[in-house]
Protein backbone atom coordinates (compact mmCIF):
# COMPACT_ATOMS: atom_id res chain seq x y z
CA UNK A 1 0.00 0.00 0.00
CA UNK A 2 1.32 3.44 -0.93
CA UNK A 3 2.06 5.69 2.02
CA UNK A 4 -0.20 8.74 1.97
CA UNK A 5 2.84 11.00 2.45
CA UNK A 6 4.36 9.64 -0.77
CA UNK A 7 1.18 9.93 -2.82
CA UNK A 8 1.52 12.90 -5.22
CA UNK A 9 -2.20 12.81 -6.07
CA UNK A 10 -3.31 13.07 -2.46
CA UNK A 11 -5.19 16.33 -1.76
CA UNK A 12 -4.14 17.19 1.79
CA UNK A 13 -6.92 19.70 2.38
CA UNK A 14 -9.58 17.07 1.68
CA UNK A 15 -7.82 14.56 3.93
CA UNK A 16 -7.65 17.10 6.77
CA UNK A 17 -11.33 18.01 6.42
CA UNK A 18 -12.32 14.37 6.71
CA UNK A 19 -9.90 13.96 9.59
CA UNK A 20 -11.87 16.62 11.48
CA UNK A 21 -15.23 15.03 10.66
CA UNK A 22 -13.89 11.65 11.81
CA UNK A 23 -13.12 12.95 15.31
CA UNK A 24 -16.82 13.03 16.17
CA UNK A 25 -18.25 9.95 17.84
CA UNK A 26 -20.61 9.02 20.66
CA UNK A 27 -18.11 10.10 23.30
CA UNK A 28 -17.19 13.31 21.46
CA UNK A 29 -20.43 14.56 19.95
CA UNK A 30 -19.64 18.23 20.68
CA UNK A 31 -16.12 19.62 20.56
CA UNK A 32 -14.43 22.98 20.86
CA UNK A 33 -11.89 24.24 18.36
CA UNK A 34 -9.07 23.31 20.74
CA UNK A 35 -10.40 19.77 21.17
CA UNK A 36 -10.83 19.33 17.42
CA UNK A 37 -7.31 20.55 16.74
CA UNK A 38 -5.87 18.14 19.29
CA UNK A 39 -7.83 15.09 18.08
CA UNK A 40 -7.26 15.84 14.38
CA UNK A 41 -3.57 16.57 14.86
CA UNK A 42 -3.80 20.02 13.27
CA UNK A 43 -2.82 23.47 14.45
CA UNK A 44 -5.54 25.80 15.70
CA UNK A 45 -5.39 28.11 12.67
CA UNK A 46 -5.86 25.28 10.17
CA UNK A 47 -8.63 23.77 12.29
CA UNK A 48 -10.44 27.09 12.36
CA UNK A 49 -10.34 27.33 8.56
CA UNK A 50 -11.59 23.79 8.06
CA UNK A 51 -14.38 24.04 10.64
CA UNK A 52 -15.51 27.34 9.12
CA UNK A 53 -15.62 25.77 5.64
CA UNK A 54 -17.43 22.65 6.87
CA UNK A 55 -19.92 24.86 8.70
CA UNK A 56 -20.56 26.94 5.57
CA UNK A 57 -21.11 23.71 3.63
CA UNK A 58 -23.63 22.56 6.23
CA UNK A 59 -21.75 19.60 7.72
CA UNK A 60 -20.92 21.23 11.06
CA UNK A 61 -22.91 23.48 13.38
CA UNK A 62 -21.37 25.85 15.92
CA UNK A 63 -23.16 26.56 19.18
CA UNK A 64 -23.00 30.33 19.59
CA UNK A 65 -23.11 30.03 23.37
CA UNK A 66 -20.56 27.27 24.06
CA UNK A 67 -18.55 27.71 20.82
CA UNK A 68 -18.60 23.92 20.44
CA UNK A 69 -19.07 22.22 17.07
CA UNK A 70 -21.28 19.24 16.28
CA UNK A 71 -22.21 17.26 13.19
CA UNK A 72 -25.40 18.17 11.34
CA UNK A 73 -27.97 15.81 9.78
CA UNK A 74 -26.44 16.64 6.39
CA UNK A 75 -23.57 14.28 7.21
CA UNK A 76 -26.07 11.44 6.77
CA UNK A 77 -26.35 12.25 3.06
CA UNK A 78 -23.29 10.25 2.05
CA UNK A 79 -24.45 7.21 4.01
CA UNK A 80 -27.94 7.50 2.51
CA UNK A 81 -26.58 7.76 -1.01
CA UNK A 82 -24.33 4.77 -0.39
CA UNK A 83 -27.17 2.53 0.75
CA UNK A 84 -29.26 3.62 -2.23
CA UNK A 85 -26.51 2.98 -4.78
CA UNK A 86 -24.54 0.01 -3.42
CA UNK A 87 -25.13 -3.16 -5.50
CA UNK A 88 -24.32 -5.25 -2.41
CA UNK A 89 -26.95 -3.57 -0.25
CA UNK A 90 -29.62 -3.39 -2.95
CA UNK A 91 -29.27 -6.94 -4.27
CA UNK A 92 -28.89 -8.50 -0.83
CA UNK A 93 -32.06 -6.85 0.47
CA UNK A 94 -34.64 -9.47 -0.65
CA UNK A 95 -32.53 -12.32 0.73
CA UNK A 96 -31.91 -10.58 4.06
CA UNK A 97 -35.57 -9.65 4.38
CA UNK A 98 -36.62 -13.23 3.63
CA UNK A 99 -34.19 -14.60 6.22
CA UNK A 100 -35.52 -12.16 8.78
CA UNK A 101 -39.13 -13.20 8.15
CA UNK A 102 -38.51 -16.94 8.08
CA UNK A 103 -36.15 -17.15 11.06
CA UNK A 104 -37.67 -14.30 13.10
CA UNK A 105 -34.14 -13.47 14.22
CA UNK A 106 -31.93 -10.44 13.65
CA UNK A 107 -30.21 -10.53 10.25
CA UNK A 108 -27.28 -8.29 9.30
CA UNK A 109 -25.08 -7.52 6.32
CA UNK A 110 -21.51 -6.49 7.10
CA UNK A 111 -18.30 -5.71 5.23
CA UNK A 112 -14.68 -5.65 6.36
CA UNK A 113 -13.11 -2.19 6.73
CA UNK A 114 -9.51 -2.51 7.84
CA UNK A 115 -9.59 -4.05 11.35
CA UNK A 116 -13.35 -3.75 11.82
CA UNK A 117 -16.64 -4.72 10.27
CA UNK A 118 -19.29 -2.16 9.34
CA UNK A 119 -23.02 -2.89 9.38
CA UNK A 120 -24.59 -2.01 6.04
CA UNK A 121 -28.05 -3.46 6.69
CA UNK A 122 -29.81 -4.72 9.80
CA UNK A 123 -33.21 -6.41 10.06
CA UNK A 124 -34.36 -6.68 13.66
CA UNK A 125 -36.13 -9.60 15.29
CA UNK A 126 -39.33 -9.49 17.36
CA UNK A 127 -37.05 -11.10 19.96
CA UNK A 128 -34.65 -8.16 19.59
CA UNK A 129 -31.33 -8.31 21.39
CA UNK A 130 -30.51 -5.49 23.76
CA UNK A 131 -27.50 -4.10 21.87
CA UNK A 132 -26.73 -0.71 20.38
CA UNK A 133 -25.78 -2.09 16.96
CA UNK A 134 -27.36 -0.15 14.09
CA UNK A 135 -26.53 0.50 10.43
CA UNK A 136 -23.13 2.16 10.39
CA UNK A 137 -21.96 0.54 13.63
CA UNK A 138 -18.45 -0.88 13.75
CA UNK A 139 -17.25 -3.94 15.63
CA UNK A 140 -13.80 -5.54 15.77
CA UNK A 141 -13.32 -8.25 13.17
CA UNK A 142 -11.31 -10.63 15.37
CA UNK A 143 -14.18 -11.49 17.73
CA UNK A 144 -17.38 -10.92 15.74
CA UNK A 145 -19.14 -13.60 13.69
CA UNK A 146 -19.18 -11.48 10.55
CA UNK A 147 -15.57 -10.49 11.06
CA UNK A 148 -14.33 -14.06 11.48
CA UNK A 149 -16.31 -15.15 8.41
CA UNK A 150 -14.61 -12.43 6.35
CA UNK A 151 -11.14 -12.93 7.83
CA UNK A 152 -11.30 -16.65 7.03
CA UNK A 153 -11.15 -15.90 3.28
CA UNK A 154 -8.05 -13.71 3.49
CA UNK A 155 -4.50 -14.98 3.16
CA UNK A 156 -2.60 -15.54 6.38
CA UNK A 157 -0.23 -12.61 5.88
CA UNK A 158 -3.09 -10.14 5.57
CA UNK A 159 -4.82 -11.59 8.63
CA UNK A 160 -1.60 -11.19 10.62
CA UNK A 161 -1.36 -7.57 9.50
CA UNK A 162 -4.97 -6.92 10.59
CA UNK A 163 -4.37 -8.55 13.98
CA UNK A 164 -1.16 -6.54 14.41
CA UNK A 165 -3.15 -3.32 14.04
CA UNK A 166 -6.18 -4.44 16.06
CA UNK A 167 -6.77 -3.51 19.67
CA UNK A 168 -7.05 -7.08 20.92
CA UNK A 169 -8.99 -6.96 24.17
CA UNK A 170 -11.78 -8.67 26.07
CA UNK A 171 -15.32 -7.27 25.87
CA UNK A 172 -16.79 -10.01 28.06
CA UNK A 173 -15.34 -12.78 30.20
CA UNK A 174 -15.70 -15.10 27.19
CA UNK A 175 -14.00 -12.97 24.53
CA UNK A 176 -11.26 -14.84 22.68
CA UNK A 177 -8.58 -12.20 22.10
CA UNK A 178 -5.28 -14.10 22.23
CA UNK A 179 -3.54 -14.82 18.90
CA UNK A 180 -3.61 -18.64 19.12
CA UNK A 181 -7.28 -18.60 20.08
CA UNK A 182 -8.21 -16.26 17.21
CA UNK A 183 -6.29 -18.39 14.72
CA UNK A 184 -8.02 -21.54 16.01
CA UNK A 185 -11.35 -19.87 15.28
CA UNK A 186 -10.31 -18.75 11.82
CA UNK A 187 -9.17 -22.28 10.92
CA UNK A 188 -12.48 -23.65 12.22
CA UNK A 189 -14.44 -21.19 10.07
CA UNK A 190 -12.40 -22.24 7.05
CA UNK A 191 -13.23 -25.88 7.73
CA UNK A 192 -16.94 -25.33 8.39
CA UNK A 193 -17.72 -22.47 6.02
CA UNK A 194 -19.40 -20.40 8.73
CA UNK A 195 -18.54 -18.65 11.99
CA UNK A 196 -20.27 -19.06 15.34
CA UNK A 197 -19.53 -16.89 18.38
CA UNK A 198 -21.05 -16.70 21.83
CA UNK A 199 -20.94 -13.64 24.08
CA UNK A 200 -17.79 -12.30 22.46
CA UNK A 201 -18.85 -8.65 22.53
CA UNK A 202 -22.29 -8.63 24.16
CA UNK A 203 -23.43 -10.81 27.05
CA UNK A 204 -26.33 -13.09 26.14
CA UNK A 205 -25.61 -12.90 22.40
CA UNK A 206 -24.97 -15.84 20.08
CA UNK A 207 -24.35 -15.22 16.39
CA UNK A 208 -23.53 -17.12 13.23
CA UNK A 209 -22.23 -15.71 9.95
CA UNK A 210 -21.36 -16.90 6.47
CA UNK A 211 -19.28 -15.10 3.83
CA UNK A 212 -20.70 -13.71 0.60
CA UNK A 213 -18.05 -14.15 -2.07
CA UNK A 214 -17.12 -12.82 -5.48
CA UNK A 215 -16.71 -15.21 -8.44
CA UNK A 216 -12.99 -15.54 -7.71
CA UNK A 217 -13.70 -16.57 -4.11
CA UNK A 218 -12.67 -13.31 -2.50
CA UNK A 219 -14.74 -11.96 0.38
CA UNK A 220 -17.38 -9.41 -0.54
CA UNK A 221 -19.54 -9.24 2.60
CA UNK A 222 -20.97 -11.44 5.32
CA UNK A 223 -24.52 -12.27 6.32
CA UNK A 224 -25.08 -12.94 10.00
CA UNK A 225 -27.87 -14.07 12.28
CA UNK A 226 -27.97 -12.98 15.90
CA UNK A 227 -30.11 -14.50 18.63
CA UNK A 228 -30.34 -14.71 22.38
CA UNK A 229 -28.18 -17.30 24.09
CA UNK A 230 -31.01 -17.77 26.57
CA UNK A 231 -33.16 -19.12 23.73
CA UNK A 232 -30.54 -21.03 21.73
CA UNK A 233 -27.41 -22.97 22.54
CA UNK A 234 -24.64 -23.65 20.03
CA UNK A 235 -25.95 -27.02 18.79
CA UNK A 236 -29.48 -25.71 18.34
CA UNK A 237 -28.20 -22.68 16.42
CA UNK A 238 -26.22 -24.86 14.04
CA UNK A 239 -29.02 -27.32 13.41
CA UNK A 240 -31.77 -24.76 12.98
CA UNK A 241 -30.10 -21.86 11.19
CA UNK A 242 -26.73 -22.74 9.63
CA UNK A 243 -28.04 -24.59 6.53
CA UNK A 244 -30.44 -21.75 5.73
CA UNK A 245 -27.84 -19.04 6.34
CA UNK A 246 -25.14 -20.74 4.26
CA UNK A 247 -27.59 -21.33 1.41
CA UNK A 248 -28.63 -17.67 1.51
CA UNK A 249 -24.98 -16.57 1.43
CA UNK A 250 -24.39 -18.69 -1.65
CA UNK A 251 -27.47 -17.29 -3.36
CA UNK A 252 -26.35 -13.73 -2.61
CA UNK A 253 -22.87 -14.53 -3.92
CA UNK A 254 -24.44 -15.45 -7.25
CA UNK A 255 -26.89 -12.53 -7.28
CA UNK A 256 -24.42 -9.79 -6.35
CA UNK A 257 -22.02 -9.26 -9.23
CA UNK A 258 -19.99 -6.09 -8.77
Amino acid sequence: MTDEKDDPLMVRAVEKAFRILSTFDAANSRQTLTQLASKAGLDRSATQRFTHTLSRLGYLRKDTRTKAYELTPKTLNLAYQYTRSSPVVLRAHPYLSHLNRTTEETISLTVLDDTEIIYLSRYLSPNVLDTDVIVGSRLPAYCSAGGLALLSLLDDARIEDILDRSNLRAFTSKTVFDRPGIWDRIHLVRDRGFALVEEQIYSGDISIAAPITMPDGQAMAAVSLGASRFRYQEEAMMQRFVPTLVAAARSMSQAIQI
